[in-house]
Formats: C-alpha cells, structure tokens, sequence
C-alpha cells in the first residue's frame, strides 16, 4: 500500500507517519508498510532516531476489523499472529531509538505496535489501552506479554479483561509512558528521541524481567481476578486474557508470546467473537438510513423542551442537559413539575455520591432544566419531546398544544412506546416535523433509541432526529412506525410465551433464572415487576379497544388479574415477586402458582414439568419468528438493527449477538423447525414468519458470520 506511511528525515530524525483514515486502523499491507519504513530508517546514514507516529486525529485505534472474518480456522489466526509477532520484534530489535509519538488512541494493536517501540511519548489527552475483550478476543500481538513488563500485573489484568482505556497522565504514572509532550507532539518526541541516540540508548520492553515478588502477586492476582469473572461463555475472552497473562509471569517471554497466539487464536474463531463483531459493525450500521443522503440538511438543535415531567419525561431532559442543551421540562401543575424536578435532583445526588459527578458538574447539569407549568418559552426552543402518559387522547391533545405555540421548524418528537405516531401527526397539522424519539428507562441511562418514522416524517427530521441521539450519546435505530414499532412488538411475543410458560407448568423463578443465565440482566417476570405491571396492563386496554390483539396467539389472564389487584411491581411491593420494604430483590410468592393453576384450569391446561431446554427455545424462538416478520415488513430496516434494539434496549446478552444473531448461530433451519413442532403442539398462533421460510428454503443466512 503505497504511501500508508510516510517517510522524512527532519534533523537527523526519521519520521514514520501512519496515514489510513480516518483511524490509522492496521489492516492488510500497513504492518509491513511499517516494518519496511522501520528497516530504511535503519539503514539511513541521515538518521540517527526514529517517531513513529499517526496522521489524523489519532495514533492508531486498532487493528482492521474486517481482517478477523478472514481468520476461519485456529490454524489461519496462529499464522497470522505469529507473522505479527515477528515484524514487531524487528522493530523491538531496531538499532537505533524508535518512540511512538502517541496522540488521540493508541488502542489494541495500535497499542501493541507502540508496545514493541522502545519509548512512548504522548500527548497530555491521549489514550492508551487494550480493549480487545470487548470483541470477545485478547491482545494477540504481545499485548499481554509485553504490557505487564512495564505496568506490573494487577494493571495490566484490568486493562486486558474490562478493556477500559487509561489516561496519559495515568499511563506515564503506571510506566506504560515514557514522556508527556509539553509542546508539539513530534517535535518533543524527537527530542527524546535523539537524546536517547546520543546516549546511545535503547530499551526492548520484551527483555525488562519481572521480579519474583511481581510474579509471586501477579499469580495471587489472576486467582483473584478469574474467581470474579468465573467461567461464563460471555466472559471466554476475559478468562483467556487472564491465561496469557499468567503465561508472561511463568513463562519465558518467547513461550509466552507462543500461548498469547494459541489463546488469540481460539478466541477469534468463537461464536461469542463473532457475535460481538457482529455488534460492532451492527451499532454503526444502525445510523445509516438508506436512502437519506449524507448532505441532507439538518435542524441546529440548541435549546429543548419536555412536556411531561414524570419518570421519563425527567430522564429525556437529564440526557438533553448531558449534552450541554438547555431544556424546559413542563408539566400540567407545580406539584407535579416539581415531583419530576425532585427526581432529577435525586439522581444526580446519587451520581454524586457514587463518584460520577462533581457536586459542581450536578449544579451545573441542573441549571441546564428549567421547570414550567405553561408553554413560555416553547417559541423558542428547536424541539419538543412529548413524554406524558401512554393514551393516545393525550397525546394527540399534547401534539395539538405544542404545535400551536411553537416555530414551525421546530421538531415535534414522542416518546410513545408503542402508539401510531401518525396519529399524532395530524392532531399537530405539521406531519412533516413529526418523528417518534422512543428512549429506553430510564432514559438517562440507557443508550438505545427508536428513532420512529412516520409517513410524512420529512427527511430533514429524520436526519436530525439521528444526528441529535447521538449528539445526546445514544445509539439511534431508525424503525418503521407500526404498533409497538421494533423493540415492543416482539417484546409482546417474548412475554406472550413466558405466561404460557407459566400457566403450562413453569414458574417464574424458573423461567426468570433460566433467562438471566442466558445472559440476560433480567428475566421476563423481574423485567416486568421493575416497568410496571400497570404500563402493560394500560396499553393492552388500549389495544383491545382497537379491536385487535397485543400479540397473535392465546394470551395469558394473569397480568390482568395482578393489575386488578393492584400489584404493579417493585412500586406497589409486589407483582410477579413480592418485595420487602425498601429491597428490590423479589420474593417467590406462592399466590403466583395459585393464578397460575386457576388460569390453566380455565384453559383446559394439564399443567406439566417443563425443562429449561423448552422454556429457553420457545421464548427466543418467538422473538426471532416475530423479528423476521418485521424486518420483512421493512420496519426494521436490517436485522442487524434488530440486534442493536434488543441488546441495547432489553440487555439481550451482546456476546450472543442479539436475538437474529443468536437465530442464526442456531442455523435458521432449526428455528424453522422449532416454529413448525410448535404450531403443531400448541396451535397456529405459531405460524411460521414467511421471511423466515423463504430463508430456509434458498438456503439464505442473515449474516456473514464467517
């Protein structure tokens, strides 16, 4: 690859400069670009020192991650790793100094590559760290053997299993940093550089020994560290981390760096490698919308609006004050605007006191909310957020008031979670600046939101709607407008099979527990218990007075019977779980299994042992069917967006790829085939998604997982 690094000697110093935008990621060709660059200025008489450093705005963020998908065999990855590990000890062996000038990241094997340089000089607000562990991966190319010999193991275990990135100032203090730039990054970095020459200087981080007292509390420290992590599938990668770095504190350097790729090498060709890819490209994936062109024009978005200050109307305008953006929050009277002014007040004492903010920074965040109990102001600001309770009057009276006392550019967004946003269009007689902004609970939290589209949602809308959620730090997934859109129409099949389950035999602490090993935070029953048995209850009253049901197929009575007897969840003490005073851990409570008896009863149900086997593949089973109606419906534009809702909105276990993913690992062919023994055990609410059959038979897949 011509040109991918540049080469000039400038007073006696050559400098190597990486330049693959737009993050000098190292793929096919710039390994060798580099070691080539490194072996002329060795051979250069003009140069006595060398900087190798990144053009752009970083270093190098890593390596090429496409290059993972060629490496389908353990053999290929132990090839390719042993490759890698050779070129870096020929620059580890150059004669003459070599300093990585290290500005923006220096990530992964943008790290290793600094690693095998004798010195590190840095900017004060650069960053440096190994998160291959988030890609379900280690450090394959001496990461973990070389990393340790310069921070010691308790670091150098934290930074390869949790993959969090340290500071400069934090990395010089660590010893991982030679040097911090004072002045002009290359400039300072080839002053050390020819000063190392003229002391005729240089250190290969491989040869520097590890004290046997190091060794000695290094192996207490990986003990430590795999007895908090344990053996889970989603935590592989962390584990293998740990393994190489045990290997460094036992090994020699070269029989450990031979373990690093034997560890490497079985982590990339894994399913939870590959599902965590999969969520990488997915995520950035999900904000591109086909057919709005990058040129569209975007609404400048510098003040906001709120209206309904309940618990997300409270946590829409934290993210908005997060984001630097001023924002009044309405509500209907005093009393109610201050309960919402009083829970922002509490979390941010709560992210105070856990070290999360300043007492300064939380002052701050709350001048940014400005509360109202009428629409002053509303002139003025480029968007309103309708965030009042779940009823569609409501709503379409909200949308009729803010559209009358706001700029007819200003963007008019829901927060509806699963009515007709062109309902409230045409209450707002302005369609085209009408768009659904669906943010997860709490709001300020949680990173997923729907961006929902309506008929005339005008594309400027739509562009600033993506533009704004990831301005506020969210990841937006634009979906087509239909009841419960992506994340709550398939949730509505998932719960459907979970009270089922319970009916036919299967309690909530089995079906929850089976859930949460799974990987997911929470299984179906907790999940409900902390949003509110109520809000369902509320939104399938809705949707029977529409005449239509919440999802095909037989519901179950007993969310109902627990609304009418006023067990909403964790708010009223009990729900699926009972809870006591002022303790979220739920209760097994044995009236569960008497409405489920009753219910069963009703049905003609004989209630059954049912293994974890069934409850697992029926409830996944039903959100992959039901997902491939949607994505062939064209309200989810991709299944990889799918993925990003569930995972991103539910806690759908990312090392198994979200719920397509997890289908397609599966092999469509058994989802099918599961979907059929159901329909014809249960009945034909199982019907088979038509996508899904017309997968199977043109032996089609979802994704290139190889």
């Amino acid at each position: 690859m011509p040109g991918v690094v540049h080469y000039e000697v400038i007073q006696r110093v050559a400098m190597l400069t990486i330049d693959n935008p737009p993050v000098n990621a190292l793929g096919d060709g710039i390994w060798e670009a580099i070691d080539a660059a490194v072996a002329r200025a060795g051979a250069d008489s003009e140069a006595d020192a060398i900087v190798l450093k990144g053009a752009g705005n970083t270093f190098v963020a890593g390596a090429d991650i496409h290059l993972f998908s060629k490496l389908t065999t353990s053999e290929l990855s132990m090839e390719r790793s042993r490759r890698t590990h050779a070129m870096l000890r020929r620059l580890e062996d150059s004669a003459k100094p070599l300093v990585a000038a290290i500005h923006g990241h220096a990530l992964g094997a943008g790290m290793e590559l600094a690693l095998a340089c004798h010195y590190r000089v840095a900017t004060t607000d650069a960053s440096v760290g190994q998160p291959e562990v988030l890609l379900g991966i280690i450090p394959g190319a001496g990461g973990t053997q070389r990393l340790l010999r310069l921070c010691g193991p308790d670091l150098a275990l934290r930074m390869c299993t949790d993959g969090k990135p340290l500071s400069a100032p934090r990395a010089l203090e660590a010893g991982i940093l030679d040097a911090i730039a004072s002045g002009d990054l290359a400039q300072d970095a080839s002053a050390f550089a020819l000063a190392r020459a003229a002391a005729h200087e240089t250190r290969r981080t491989r040869d520097i020994p590890i004290p046997p007292s190091a060794s000695i509390a290094g192996a207490d420290a990986c003990r430590a560290v795999r007895e908090k992590i344990g053996n889970a599938p989603g935590n592989a990668a962390a584990c293998a981390a740990v393994d190489a770095i045990e290997a460094a504190l036992t090994l020699p350097f070269d029989d450990g760096s031979v373990r690093e790729r034997e560890l490497f090498a079985e982590r990339v060709v894994s399913v939870e490698s590959k599902a965590l890819r999969h969520m990488f490209f997915a995520e950035r994936e999900a904000a591109k919308t086909p057919g709005l062109p990058k040129e569209t024009p975007v609404i400048d978005i510098r003040r906001a609006a709120v209206v309904g200050a309940g618990t997300m109307g409270g946590g829409i305008a934290m993210a908005y004050a997060a984001a630097g953006i001023p924002v009044l929050l309405k509500d209907v009277d005093e009393e109610a605007v201050e309960r919402g002014m009083a829970s922002v007040r509490r979390n941010y004492e709560s992210a105070v006191a856990r070290g999360r903010l300043t007492p300064d920074a939380a002052a701050r965040l709350l001048t940014l909310i400005t509360p109202a109990t009428s629409y002053d102001g509303f002139d003025t600001v480029d968007i309103v957020v309708e965030a009042v309770f779940e009823d569609m009057k409501l709503k379409q009276q909200a949308f009729a008031e803010v559209a009358r006392v706001t700029r007819p550019e200003c963007v008019l967004a829901s927060n509806t979670s699963t009515l007709d946003v062109d309902q409230f269009a045409r209450a707002s007689g302005r369609p085209g600046q009408v768009v659904g902004h669906h943010f997860f609970s709490p709001a300020n939290v949680m990173k997923l939101v729907e961006v929902v589209r309506g008929k005339q949602t005008s594309p400027s809308v739509l562009a600033t709607s993506v533009r704004l959620a990831r301005r506020l730090g969210k990841i937006p997934v634009v979906v087509g407008n239909c009841f419960g859109f992506v994340a709550n129409r398939m949730l509505a099949y998932y719960l459907r099979e979970a009270h089922l389950l319970l009916e036919e035999g299967a309690s909530v602490e089995q079906i929850d527990g089976i859930m949460t090993a799974f990987g997911m935070p929470v299984g179906p029953f907790g999940m409900q218990d902390i949003a509110g048995i109520d809000v369902g209850a509320r939104i399938r009253q809705y949707v029977a007075s529409l005449g239509r049901p919440h999802a095909e197929g037989p519901q179950s009575e007993i969310p109902d019977r627990l609304f009418e007897m006023g067990r909403f969840g964790q708010k009223t003490s009990a729900g699926w779980y009972r809870y006591e005073p002022g303790s979220r851990r739920g209760i097994a409570d044995p009236l569960i299994h008497e409405l489920a008896e009753r219910a069963a009863q009703k049905r003609g149900i004989t209630r059954r042992t049912i293994g974890d086997d069934e409850v697992l593949g029926r409830v996944t089973t039903a959100l992959a069917n039901e997902g491939m109606n949607v994505l062939d419906q064209g309200f989810a534009l991709r299944p990889g967006d799918i993925d990003v809702v569930y995972c991103h909105g539910f806690g759908f276990p990312r090392w198994r790829g979200g719920p397509m993913f997890f289908a397609e690992t599966l092999g469509l062919g058994t989802v099918l085939a599961r979907v059929e023994e159901y329909q014809a055990r249960f009945g034909d609410h199982w019907e088979p998604a038509p996508l899904l059959q017309k997968y199977v038979a043109e032996g089609r897949r979802l994704f290139d997982t190889d």
